[in-house]
C-alpha cells in the first residue's frame, strides 16, 4: 500500500476519477481534430508504483501498463500474472536486458539503434515469440536548427528513421508497430509532435502496417493526441505524484 496509508477502496476511487479526466481531456482533443477517441489507447505508466495499484488499474478497465525499468516491471509482471495486461516497456533499454524483457512484455516503445534491434530480435527469437516494437525518434530542435543536440531522452536521428524502421521490420522476432518520441524539454509539444507525425508518415510510406504513434505523456498528451497519437504513455495524471516502492 502507497505510504499515504490511503484505503484500498478510497486508492481505487482516486484512480478511477484520475482516469476518467484524463479520458474526458482525450475525447475533447479528439472531438476538436475530428479523429475517434477510440483510436486511443492510454498506458498507465506505473514506475515506482506498487503492483496494488496495477490491480486496481486493471479492475477500472487498463490493460496496458508501462514500465521503465526491467528490474522492477519484471517482480510487478510476475505478482500480477493472472491478469490480462500488456506490458509495455517505455524506457531507455541496455542490450542485456532483452533476454529478462522477453519474460513479459508485449510492446517495446524506445528501440533506438540497429544493434539494439539486432539484440532484442535475438531473445525474441530464442524464446519463441514475437514483440510489437516502435522506433523511437528524437525531437530535439537541434536536428532542425543546427544547434548542438541533447542526448538526455534518446531516439534516433530523424533522418535515419526509415532506415531504423527497415531493420527492425527485417527482424524474424520482432513487428514494427510504429514511431515512438518525447517531447523534449522546454520545447512546444505541439511543434515537437507535429515533427513526430510528419516522420511517422514517412515510416508509414515504406511501412502501411506501422500504424502506431506512441507520444504524449502526462503534460502533453493533448497536443500529441491533436497530431495523431494512438497511444498515450500516463503516469502522474492517473497515478499522483511518483511514489517509493516498498
Amino acid at each position: 500500500m502507497h505510504g499515504d496509508a490511503v484505503t484500498a477502496d478510497g486508492r481505487t476511487a482516486e484512480l478511477a476519477a484520475a482516469l476518467t479526466a484524463v479520458r474526458s481531456r482525450i475525447a475533447r482533443t479528439c472531438n476538436r481534430v475530428g479523429r475517434d477517441p477510440a483510436e486511443v489507447t492510454v498506458i498507465a505508466v506505473t514506475k515506482t508504483w506498487p503492483a496494488a495499484d496495477v490491480r486496481r488499474l486493471a479492475s477500472l478497465g487498463i490493460v496496458d501498463v508501462g514500465e521503465s525499468r526491467d528490474q522492477e516491471a519484471a517482480v510487478k509482471a510476475a505478482a500480477c500474472g493472472e491478469l490480462r495486461l500488456r506490458w509495455h516497456f517505455v524506457g531507455r533499454l541496455q542490450r542485456n536486458k532483452c533476454r529478462s524483457l522477453l519474460r513479459y512484455v508485449a510492446a517495446v516503445h524506445s528501440v533506438d539503434r540497429p544493434e539494439l534491434a539486432t539484440a532484442l530480435d535475438a531473445a525474441a527469437v530464442a524464446a519463441g515469440r514475437r514483440v510489437e516494437v516502435t522506433i523511437q525518434v528524437s525531437l530535439d530542435p537541434g536536428w532542425w536548427s543546427g544547434r548542438p543536440v541533447d542526448p538526455g531522452r534518446g531516439g534516433a536521428a530523424p533522418q535515419t528513421a526509415v532506415s531504423l524502421a527497415d531493420a527492425v521490420a527485417g527482424c524474424a522476432g520482432l513487428r514494427l508497430a510504429g514511431v515512438m518520441a518525447v517531447a523534449p524539454r522546454g520545447s512546444d509539444p505541439d511543434v515537437a509532435f507535429g515533427r513526430l507525425a510528419e516522420i511517422a508518415a514517412g515510416v508509414r510510406q515504406r511501412h502501411p502496417a506501422a500504424t502506431w504513434l506512441s507520444a504524449g505523456m502526462s503534460g502533453d498528451f493533448e497536443a500529441a493526441v491533436a497530431h495523431g497519437a494512438t497511444h498515450v504513455r500516463i503516469g502522474a495524471a492517473v497515478l499522483g505524484g511518483r511514489a517509493a516502492l516498498g
